[in-house]
């Protein structure tokens, strides 16, 4: 690691979340290189400061750190293993994976990573698009604690609750924890909705209440209102969410850990997915509430096959 105050970094996709990740550290003044499939999204950090690659190599050839935000296993893989990081990082570098992938694949590139001299982090974030773009994301951190030290003041440009929680893989097990925890907490929403619609309550006032109450939560709180107003718009995708509870329900497989709320919540997402709603924000299970309940029928044909 050099001696100045801003080490050469690549970040590694520039998608919704990864895009406002490398624009904070771009605008902190660190020189970073930028790749993404997409030149659009290469050209547009580049006008912000950013330096265009052409290519992971290219991005990672002189990087003391390199940064990926990736939508799963196989394309964080990509950059590591497909002429790539391991390849063309400089020894002595650090890989910070802030995606959400598999805690055993990431366990397996960090060891593979350490052959070459290259540290490697999981650093998976919460906090969603919002806490993205104002640098206020969770970021939760597994492997060697001296790599962690050496990178944490990168880390805290981009978050504003950093915390070192163990061996490589940690990072992304307390991830796939927060994750299941979300998505079930959104199905209890859901299901509370549905009830209190079909009694005939005030949906707003019902939540108020719910929120003062032992009852409250960030999912209540924060997309509670869309689900009560029919707001299905895209924040955190159905989409992503399937594919973390996805790994979610791996990992308790290779564990033997039953989890019956995750099952159902999955199979929830798998429907929505199969209703045309990948791409809508995770909050619109509830459509999956309307059509059990009969709400997305129009009343005309309500009770008609």
């Amino acid at each position: 690691m050099s001696s100045n105050t801003f080490p050469k970094l690549a970040f590694i996709g520039l998608g919704v979340m990864g895009r406002e990740m490398a624009g904070h550290l771009i605008a902190a003044g660190y020189p970073v290189r930028v790749f993404d499939i997409s030149s659009d999204a290469v050209k547009s950090l580049a006008e912000k400061g950013g330096i265009a690659s052409s290519s992971v190599a290219e991005a990672v050839a002189d990087a003391e750190i390199t940064i990926s935000m990736l939508p799963n296993t196989p394309q964080v893989e990509d950059v590591v293993y497909r002429d790539g990081v391991l390849k063309h990082m400089p020894r002595g570098g650090i890989f910070i994976d802030m995606s959400t992938i598999s805690p055993e694949a990431t366990r397996s590139m960090a060891d593979h990573l350490s052959e070459k001299s290259i540290s490697m982090l999981d650093g998976p974030v919460s906090g969603g698009p919002i806490g993205a773009k104002n640098a206020a994301l969770s970021i939760m951190v597994g492997g060697e604690r001296s790599a962690f030290d050496r990178a944490e003041t990168v880390l805290k440009v981009m978050g504003t609750t950093i915390t070192y929680v163990g061996a490589p893989g940690a990072g992304q097990t307390v991830k796939l924890c927060n994750q299941l925890v979300c998505a079930v907490n959104i199905q209890a929403v859901c299901e509370a909705l549905a009830l209190g619609r079909a009694s005939g309550v005030d949906l707003e006032q019902m939540r108020d209440v719910l929120l003062g109450g032992s009852a409250s939560s960030w999912m209540l709180e924060k997309l509670g209102p869309a689900m009560i107003a029919g707001d299905a718009s895209a924040g955190f995708r159905i989409d992503l969410m399937l594919k973390d509870l996805r790994l979610v329900l791996e990992m308790a497989g290779q564990k033997d850990v039953p989890l019956p709320a995750t099952s159902l919540v999955t199979s929830q997402y798998v429907e929505a997915r199969a209703h045309g709603e990948g791409s809508n924000g995770n909050q619109a299970l509830f459509k999956v509430y309307d059509r059990m309940t009969g709400q997305d029928v129009p009343v005309a044909m309500a009770g008609h096959p």
